[in-house]
Order: structure tokens, then C-alpha cells, then sequence
């Protein structure tokens, strides 16, 4: 049924391009294991290029006795390459399952790497439709910011199994929690937490030094942050950002920022500032304390405005 909707939409990514080939690409960024049996790549706090190869977000993986869990794919074939080629000089477990903590492609860009591999790919319930629907934008867009040879290489891998509330998997004396969650980042986010260690794959839902993205909801968001800071975590790996943070500590700078903002937001609203001229001043208190500020405040501030302004 997920191949058929990309058929429907009449969408292919495959094209013409080695699946490595990129303008001078930077060596990709070791896995560090951040404690027992759980690593973790750090992406590049940058707009995507080829020279990063779209490794932008943070990806990592979980070896249980029996087998091991990917959470998320890296921005490009060659970032999934790279991935499993590190997985491989860890351990040669079965990689049973690649957790996709939403639809970005910095973060399901090497999937069809899993697939073929023989992992089972999870991710959230609606993680398969928005998806398929932007896969005809997300072909544009990446063809445009990693280049069309890395971009081209990619063809959409939809998940096997998707999670509609909560699901425990066993990796092998290792028990991993998925949870969806409300609309937040996006309407399809999706985090992981290993028992054994408390880490929490928190994906998108929360960024470090990197100025959150806001492509879903920000009441939705905000609302949601009580409940992710009750995870009973002691660290946490960012979607952008460090490799890993004291929990729930990480998440206090991004949920000032996301008040900030609504604050100026609402204040702007209130004295009947049009949307142009809000936009501008919206958070720019926080403008020094983010990494691409410039790059994603606006957009943060366009929606949100949208959104508040009917409440």
C-alpha cells in the first residue's frame, strides 16, 4: 500500500549519478558510543550541501544481543552507506529494524540503504502519506541543496510498520520505546527511548544550538514539551545539535525560545501589526543564542504568526 501511493503520485527519485558522488565531499563524521551499545553521528549545524552530503541531522543506532535498531538514515545514499559501514565495524548483529523519527530528508534520505539491507523500517502513522506527498518537492528541493547526482540516487523508501500511539521492541536484553506524538515539528514525529541506558532519540522534537524548525505546530509543540521532559531520560540525542545532553535539561533553551516567540508573536497580533512587519522583530532577543537564526527564524515567526492569529 505505501509503494502504490508513490505510484499513484506517479513519483520516482531514481535517476541518473553514482549513489556516493558529490562536489568535494567532506570524510563523514565517526560514530561515538555515548554509553553501553548506543552510538551516535553528529550532523553538520548547516544548511545542506554536497559537501556535507545532507549529513546534517544527528543519526545513531542501538545494538541489542540479538540485533540492532537505526534510528534514522542520513541526508543521502551515501550518508545510509556510511552508516551501516559503521555499524558493521561495531558489530555483525542483524540490523533488524531503521527508525525514522519523521519525514525530513535529512533524516530518511538513506533508507532504501536499510531496506536493503533486510531492516524492518518504522516510523510514525502518518509518516507514509506526508511522505509520498512531498516527494515530488523534496526531489526539487535536494536536488537543489545537496546536488542532483546525491539527490537523484535517492529513491523514497515509505515504512514497513508504522506506530499510532506507543510500541516496545526487544533488541535482545535491550527494550526500546517508540512513541508518536501530536503534531509538533511536523505531524509525523516520532522518538525512541532505550530502557537500558535512558536515552532518549529525541529526533526533531528538540534542538540544541541549532535553531528549532518549526514545520508543524508551535501550541502543538509547546504543549507537548511537559510530556517529553517526563521521560525518564538522563540523556538525550538531539535531532540537531551536540550527540548528547543531560535530560531534561536540553530541552529548557529550545522551549524559551518557542515562548519568546509566541510572546512577541501574540504582542504583535494584539496591536494589529500585519504579518510583513511582525516577522522581522519576532524573537530577535534570541537571535545570539541560535545557529542559523536568520536561515529559520522567519519561518518559525510566518507560522506562527498564521497560527496565533486565530486563536
Amino acid at each position: 500500500m505505501m509503494r502504490s501511493i508513490l505510484t499513484a503520485l506517479g513519483l520516482s527519485l531514481l535517476a541518473a549519478g553514482s549513489t556516493t558522488a558529490a562536489a568535494d565531499p567532506s570524510p563523514p563524521a565517526p560514530f561515538v558510543e555515548i554509553t553501553d551499545g548506543v552510538y551516535v553521528r553528529h550532523g553538520a549545524v548547516s544548511m545542506e550541501t554536497p559537501h556535507n552530503r545532507g549529513a546534517i541531522g544527528n543519526i545513531g543506532f542501538i545494538v541489542g544481543d540479538k540485533m540492532v535498531a537505526m534510528v534514522d538514515s542520513g541526508g543521502s545514499v551515501a550518508d545510509g552507506e556510511a552508516a551501516l559501514a559503521a555499524i558493521r565495524k561495531v558489530t555483525d548483529k542483524p540490523v533488524q529494524y531503521l527508525i525514522n523519527t519523521h519525514m525530513h530528508p535529512d533524516h530518511v534520505f538513506g533508507n532504501q540503504v536499510f531496506k536493503a539491507a533486510g531492516a524492518t523500517i518504522i516510523g510514525h502513522r502518518r509518516l507514509p502519506q506526508a511522505l509520498a506527498a512531498r516527494a515530488a518537492f523534496y526531489k526539487q528541493s535536494m536536488a537543489e541543496q545537496i546536488g542532483p547526482a546525491l539527490a537523484g540516487a535517492v529513491t523514497i523508501t515509505l515504512p514497513d510498520e508504522t506506530v499510532t500511539d506507543e510500541r516496545r521492541i526487544d533488541l535482545g536484553g535491550r527494550i526500546i520505546l517508540l512513541k508518536a506524538w501530536k503534531t509538533a515539528h511536523t505531524d509525523n514525529d516520532l522518538t525512541v527511548f532505550d530502557e537500558k541506558t535512558k536515552t532518549l532519540f529525541a529526533g526533531d522534537l528538540v534542538f540544541i544550538r541549532h535553531c528549532p524548525v518549526i514545520d508543524g505546530s508551535l501550541l502543538g509543540w509547546l504543549a507537548q514539551i511537559p510530556e517529553l521532559k517526563a521521560i525518564p531520560a538522563v540523556r538525550a540525542v538531539p535531532g540537531h545539535g551536540p550527540i548528547s545532553a543531560a535530560w531534561p535539561q536540553a530541552i529548557a533553551p529550545e522551549e524559551h525560545y518557542f515562548k519568546t516567540l509566541a510572546r512577541d508573536i501574540r504582542a504583535a497580533i494584539a496591536k494589529g501589526v500585519p504579518l510583513a512587519k511582525a516577522v522581522p522583530d519576532a524573537a530577535k532577543s534570541e537571535r545570539d543564542k541560535w545557529q542559523l537564526f536568520d536561515e529559520y527564524n522567519p519561518r518559525n515567526a510566518t507560522a506562527a504568526y498564521a497560527e496565533l492569529e486565530w486563536e
